[in-house]
């Protein structure tokens, strides 16, 4: 396990809220009308980690990617800070369970794709890039490509990807899913000590219930489709 400084006092931005009313998503198929979520509701607090469970098939990654503007709802809505969200999410930074990163690029130059792609300072972002390399146990692999890089390795850059434009957001979709059990609890430990750091609001959507009661702060337990968040569990382990 690598060794973690304390965090430096900074400003750090705060997360925002989430929340849902009546969220349904429909698709349309040859075979007809499919409804995949909904109609639900779910909140989730300013900084709170909350994991979402469920079978495979019942809306979890829709429900992500609706939460994230990245795919229109077909009815109900979703607030994010109090505001109808109708259009992406761009205070947000989101980790798949592919890595998506780019092969032609090193493991820095595609976390500092975000500089490009927001034309934000590249000084600031460098600084926060070799902060987050070093914290996420990277520093080294920054002139690798992503073939010369473990799996394990190559979903770090993909956190640091996520999290270099200090977004107030982290929406995860199974992000440990292709991981071996070692590499997956190491890693859980970095994104654990990384939000402990920043308090984003995070959305983590996971098969893992071990996963989700260790990391949340509460856990969102969805039905089989159409898919509807059917209870919820507050965690304390303290």
């Amino acid at each position: 396990m690598m060794n973690y400084a304390p965090p430096q006092a900074s400003p750090v931005k705060a997360g925002m809220a989430i929340s849902a009313k009546e969220l349904t998503k429909v698709f349309e198929t040859r075979a007809g009308r499919n409804q995949a979520l909904g109609p639900t509701d779910f909140e989730i607090g300013e900084g709170e980690f909350v994991s979402i469970i469920g079978a495979s098939g019942c809306g979890k990654s829709t429900l992500m990617l609706i939460t994230a503007g990245l795919i229109p709802a077909s009815g109900g809505e979703v607030r994010v800070g109090g505001v109808k969200l109708d259009k992406p999410l761009t205070d947000v930074g989101i980790v798949f369970q592919d890595h998506l990163l780019l092969d032609f690029r090193t493991a820095m130059a595609n976390v500092m794709l975000q500089q490009q792609i927001r034309r934000l300072d590249r000084a600031e972002l460098s600084r926060r890039a070799e902060a987050l390399f070093q914290k996420l146990g990277l520093t080294g692999a920054e002139s690798r490509y992503p073939s010369q890089l473990s799996g394990g390795m190559r979903q770090r850059v993909s956190i640091a990807r996520a999290l270099v434009h200090e977004p107030s957001i982290l929406m995860m979709d199974e992000p440990f899913g292709a991981l071996d059990a070692i590499t997956r609890t190491q890693i859980r430990h970095d994104l654990e000590l990384l939000w402990m750091e920043t308090r984003k609001t995070v959305l983590f959507i996971t098969h893992s219930i071990e996963e989700a009661i260790g990391l949340s702060d509460r856990v969102l337990v969805m039905s089989r489709g159409p898919g509807k968040v059917i209870d919820e569990i507050k965690i304390d382990l303290q």
